[in-house]
This record gives structure tokens, sequence and C-alpha cells, in this order.
């Protein structure tokens, strides 16, 4: 009995031996990093949108899957720095939060895939040849809705029906911003209304070109995109403010910091959606063939405070559709 179980046990043994050692090493967990150029704080809706997409495919943040965070903390000459870390650190993918992150770590890497959380105009970026097959190692997503500028500017038209003469600030030589002229001038001709755009390249030039349009009578102001409107949209908000100009914007931020409303995609369905190209780059797809999406959700953020201090009452039917109404 006793020779038995030895000789049971000895083959046990050689058996365990004979298992190869790759068989027993821990399956890799993989390491995904998170650029942002702006500060960390504000990205936490975001970054908690990305989180749920990911839990939703499941992923478990410290159980099987590690994320290497970096914030350039509104310090815009460090993010190219932060990328090529990332890449020293060999993640598997590095995932953008914005256009100014998505440039930086396409310098930086040519070979790890880099998924958008959003980017207003990918294309015309340079990021990718076309959005149903963008070709290199960035996918992801876009804000770009062919609809987006119509949309506002029809807003803008519902809560002042009076309106005839709308001020665009923007700046031309960024993506998006020539398509986007493009739809709101045909929105335009169909509610009557005339554009007056001002190019705005530097902040110096914000005051100068309120001037202008209160010289010109303009009704309303309607801001494109542009980071250089996102760093001064306190000071955007309070000339419009002064003017008594109704004024829609392209990010919720502008209405959170004393805007009168903003209408856009919502950049926290673009963010829980990104974490579904990680789960798929994962698996083995490559970005080259995962399409970039627009945008399916959209929301009207209102801020009833800025519009008592203009004098403007904002009509019940627009309330009753907006996604958030500031108090």
């Amino acid at each position: 009995m006793n020779r038995n179980i030895f000789s049971v046990a000895l083959c046990v043994l050689l058996l365990a031996l004979s298992v190869p050692a790759e068989a027993q090493q821990p399956a890799k967990v993989p390491r995904i990093g998170y650029l942002g150029g702006g500060y960390s704080a504000a990205n936490l809706p975001r970054l908690q949108a990305f989180r749920q997409g990911l839990r939703e495919a499941g992923y478990i943040e410290g159980k099987n899957i590690v994320i290497e965070y970096r914030y350039a903390e509104g310090k815009r000459d460090r993010v190219p720095a932060l990328a090529a870390e990332l890449v020293r650190l060999k993640v598997d993918v590095i995932v953008t939060s914005g256009p100014l992150a998505t440039r930086s770590a396409k310098q930086a890497t040519v070979a790890i895939p880099i998924v958008m959380a959003f980017d207003d105009d990918p294309v015309g970026s340079g990021y990718a040849a076309s959005l149903a097959r963008p070709g290199g190692n960035i996918t992801g997503l876009s804000t770009l809705a062919p609809e987006l500028s119509g949309k506002q500017l029809e807003v803008l038209k519902e809560i002042a029906p009076k309106l005839s003469r709308v001020a665009v600030l923007g700046d031309v030589t960024r993506p998006g911003t020539p398509q986007a002229l493009k739809e709101i001038n045909v929105a335009a001709d169909a509610f009557r209304v005339q554009l007056q755009y001002l190019e705005i390249r530097d902040p110096k030039d914000i005051e100068t070109a309120f001037r202008a349009a209160s010289k010109e009578r303009a009704d309303a102001v309607l801001v494109l995109g542009s980071a250089v409107f996102l760093s001064q949209r306190r000071q955007i908000a309070d000339l419009a403010a002064k003017g008594r100009l109704p004024a829609i914007y392209p990010r919720q931020e502008y209405v959170e910091d004393g805007g009168l409303m903003s209408y856009s995609a919502s950049v926290t369905d673009l963010f829980r959606r990104a974490a579904t190209y990680v789960d798929k780059i994962l698996k083995g797809a490559k970005p080259a063939d995962l399409p970039i999406e627009q945008p399916k959700k959209f929301e009207l953020i209102i801020n009833i405070k800025a519009a008592k201090q203009i004098g403007l009452t904002i009509p019940p039917n627009v309330l009753a559709r907006a996604d958030k109404v500031i108090k």
C-alpha cells in the first residue's frame, strides 16, 4: 500500500515538474496610458465615464487592467513629454482626452495604438485617412456631427425669435471650423439670419471682436470650438453678458463658468464609448481597421442665472428639452 501511494505521489510530482514554465506564469495584465492636457480634477466626470465603459467591457482597474495617468495640469508644453513617458512605459494602448493630447501621442509613437476619446475633425487634423478606415495607429471618436452647428443657430433663434444678426466667433485655421461655417450658413439662410464672422486666433483679439459685434449691432453670439476660446471662456461669457447678448457655446464648461447655454455632443458619452475601442484593441483589433464613430448623444445645457443677467426669458419648451439647467 505504501509503495502504491509513493508511486502515485512520484507521478504527480513528475507531472507538475513537466508543466512548461510559461503556463505557471500569471496572465499579463494590460496597461493603458491615459493622457490629458487639462486638469485632473476637471477631467473627473470624463474619467468616471471611461471607467464605467471599461467595467461594462469586463475590466476592473487594479484587478485585470492598469491605467497610467498623465495630466499636464493646464501646462500645454508638458504634454509631448508626458506622451513620450507613456511610450517609454510600453503601455498597450494610449487613450487621449482631447486634440492636444492626440497630437502629442501621434508625434511620440506610430506603433502603440491610440484611442481618441474625442476630436472635432480627425481627418482634417491628419489623424486618420478617413472615418471609415483610419489607416494608421489612431482611432476613436469624433465630435464632428454635420447638423451640430446648424442646430446651435436654431436654438439661438428659438430663445430669441427676433434676432436677425449673429456674430460667429471662430478660428478658420482650426480643423472643423470650415465645415461648421458651411453648416451655419445653410441654417442662416433658412432662418433669414445674417452672419458676422469674427476671426480670433489670440486672446487679445477677443475684446476687439466683441466691439466689432457691437458696432454691427449683432443680436447674439455663436462661439465655435477653439482652444483659445476655452481657455478664455470666463472673459467671453462676461463680455457677452456686458453686451446683453445671448450666446451659445460648443462645450458645457462655458455654461458652468457663466455662459448662457451650450449645445454639443455629450463628451462623457464619448469617453464611455472610448473604452469599447480599448477592449477591441486588447483583443487583437488594429486601429487602422476600426472606424471612427461620430456622436450619438447630444446635450443642451442652460444657465438660468446668465439668462436673468441679460434680461432674457428662456421659453418653457426650450427649458423642457434641456438636459441640465444651472440655476
